[in-house]
């Protein structure tokens, strides 16, 4: 699964631009260091320079959830997270392709 927390950073935000990377690089390490963590990126637009995304992967929902629970990520992570705008951010993954490759569709986990 995806997950997609997107922030607003500009130079005139309270704590600066240099203040929200470290503390995402924080974010990051604490998020990576969960069981089911897969990788994650600390990305910014280029068209919009003050729009940033922290984006994760993990092996499943379970994992992420739990993740959210760990004191490591509650101390660093969290007040991060909170941050982020005000909309969806978990997403399951319902097709991929390699490079090259054939779609391989996937169940939905998700109960309808």
């Amino acid at each position: 699964m995806l997950v997609f927390n997107r922030f607003v950073v500009s130079p005139e935000s309270g704590d600066g631009v240099e203040a929200f990377v470290g503390r995402a690089h924080a974010a990051l390490e604490a998020l990576a260091a969960r069981p089911g963590y897969v990788r994650g990126e600390l990305t910014r637009s280029l068209d919009e320079p003050a729009s940033w995304c922290l984006v994760t992967e993990w092996a499943n929902v379970g994992a992420y959830r739990r993740a959210l629970g760990a004191f490591e990520v509650k101390m660093t992570a969290t007040p991060l997270l909170a941050e982020s705008l005000y909309e969806p951010v978990a997403y399951e993954t319902l097709a991929s392709a390699p490079p090259g490759g054939p779609v391989e569709p996937r169940t939905s986990d998700r109960v309808v």
